[in-house]
């Protein structure tokens, strides 16, 4: 199925999380997980003291459908509450300000791992995961990735925890039931909301030009939302709820990681402490229709630099190379590129059709270690100029939005937003946050929370 790439538009698009925040707040994120999801639709062992009702959980684990009352008792005993501190800069007297982040996540192992969104723990000075029973735990994140996706894993000491039981995302269907369970608002805790399944294969782009792979809902999310699971009617879970399209008169667009996913990366989290990324060791920019009759070549992803030791030059690829297809998926741009690469990891194979001085050549590649945020190598990267959003993020907060305007470099725009932020708080001066609040002139992606 082809997918539908939505882009960050440089006049109204503007990308959101789902998480409840207080003052102004900073995205922030938490990792870690450890669950087997088994072909199709396979159970979790859940000791059947551990549950409200364990004909309820037998029926999840047989694939028995459930009634939406007994959904939500299971919700009941497996999603948690998550709370963070996080720093939120300077305040004018140079002193450091604290906020208040809410969202939510679900229990995926009997011993305390847990599943939430990276944005709702980022940046957290300390987590504290509560249960519907009113018991309280403060978690440690075990890893995050937010580089490519939005998936965190939490560990608190606890033992004897209901886990979910993973769905299988692979065989979702659009018009399917599903229902969404979460905080939202970070006060109306353990809110159910219902809706189907409206689309597969939505890649959001988010603000570090990273396009997330997400299936669409229709069930109401909001902020607080974050990190909280997506049930179908078995009471397995299919995916993490994780962003809306906010706009005027706008409802009933919500987007979820789907569970096959983000089980992928919380494996390599709880193993690693980090994702063991394909890396190709290339520079590369987009060969376009036009560029492809000029220069009597074909449209793909045109290759400007090949590093030296590199799995790509191994593979014998050429600077001058265009990339047509990657594991069989033809690839029409860098990003359709760097989003078929994501299915890969380190060690991966994987056939490349190239064209080269007239003909399609097929590659054999196996995918090196992408490198860790910490680590330097070189950058493989789009050299094509990336198109920013003209009104930058927004983060949403229970008492306006705190904007930037997504240009590095335009720190005048970022000053004069503080004040206009500043004199908001003290004065009678309008808040600039809420031209993004849902104005006339477009809607915006919301990562709830930060």
């Amino acid at each position: 199925m082809k997918k539908t790439i939505l882009t960050v538009a440089a006049i109204c698009l503007v990308a959101v999380l789902l998480c409840s925040a207080a003052c102004f707040a900073t995205a922030s994120y938490v990792h870690k997980l450890s669950m087997e999801a088994a072909p199709g639709y396979s159970a979790s062992a859940v000791p059947a003291e551990n549950s409200i009702q364990a004909s309820s959980l037998a029926r999840a684990a047989t694939g028995g459908e459930l009634s939406a009352s007994e959904i939500y008792q299971l919700a009941c005993k497996q999603v948690v509450g998550i709370s963070t501190t996080v720093s939120g800069g300077y305040n004018m007297f140079g002193q450091v300000t604290s906020n208040a982040v809410s969202g939510t996540g679900f229990i995926i192992s009997e011993d305390g791992y847990i599943l939430t969104n990276n944005h709702v723990v980022e940046g957290a000075k300390d987590v504290t995961v509560k249960l519907y029973d009113g018991s309280e735990y403060a978690a440690t994140i075990v890893g995050v990735e937010g580089r490519d996706s939005d998936v965190a894993v939490l560990k608190i000491e606890a033992r004897g925890l209901t886990p979910v039981t993973l769905g299988n995302s692979d065989d979702m269907q659009v018009g399917q039931d599903i229902y969404a369970v979460g905080n939202p608002l970070g006060e109306l805790t353990y809110t159910m909301t219902s809706g189907i399944i409206s689309a597969l294969d939505r890649e959001i782009a988010t603000d570090r030009n990273v396009n997330i792979n997400m299936f669409q809902l229709d069930a109401a999310v909001n902020a607080g939302n974050s990190g909280g699971p997506v049930y179908d009617a078995h009471g397995r879970v299919l995916g993490i709820v994780t962003a809306k399209y906010k706009s005027t008169g706008i409802e009933g667009l919500g987007f979820a990681i789907p569970i096959n996913d983000a089980v992928a990366i919380a494996r390599e989290l709880i193993d690693h402490g980090y994702v063991k990324k394909a890396y190709f060791g290339i520079v590369v920019t987009t060969m376009s229709e036009a560029d492809a009759q000029r220069y009597n070549s074909k449209a793909g992803v045109y290759v400007t630099q090949v590093t030296e030791g590199s799995c790509a030059e191994k593979a014998g690829m050429l600077q001058g190379d265009v990339i047509l297809e990657l594991g069989g998926k033809a690839v029409a741009d860098t990003t359709e590129l760097a989003s078929v690469k994501k299915n890969y990891k380190a060690g991966d194979s994987c056939e490349v059709k190239v064209w080269r001085s007239g003909k399609e050549l097929t590659l054999t590649v196996v995918f090196d270690e992408a490198p860790t945020q910490q680590e330097e190598a070189p950058a493989e990267e789009q050299e094509e100029p990336r198109q920013e959003p003209s009104e930058g993020w927004s983060f949403g907060d229970s008492s306006g939005e705190w904007s930037f305007d997504g240009d590095s470099d335009d720190w005048d725009s970022l000053w004069d937003s503080f004040f206009n932020r500043f004199f908001d708080y003290y004065g009678d001066w309008e808040d600039p946050g809420q031209e993004d609040n849902g104005s006339e002139s477009g809607g915006s992606f919301r990562h709830f929370g930060n």
